[in-house]
């Protein structure tokens, strides 16, 4: 049983061993993973000029269509 008991022991010093290499390797991924800001790859699309320019149109006529409507609850 003696020998079990050593490789229990060995076995759980090996553990807590690999516990700290992984919280050490943990750190180190979070600091590469804020080195180059909030992400490390691109993500999302370009808009072309023309596309940002429709979709600006399109949000001031919801906007002035918003605006009409609480105009109208406001005379009420």
């Amino acid at each position: 049983m003696t020998t079990l008991n050593k490789v229990v022991t060995s076995l759980r010093k090996e553990y807590s061993r690999l516990d700290k290499e992984l919280g050490r390797v943990g750190k180190a991924l979070d600091a590469l993973g804020h080195a180059g800001g909030n992400t490390l790859k691109k993500t999302g699309r370009t808009l072309s000029k023309e596309a940002r320019r429709r979709i600006a149109e399109a949000q001031k006529l919801r906007w002035a269509k918003v605006r009409k409507q609480a105009a109208k609850l406001v005379k009420s």
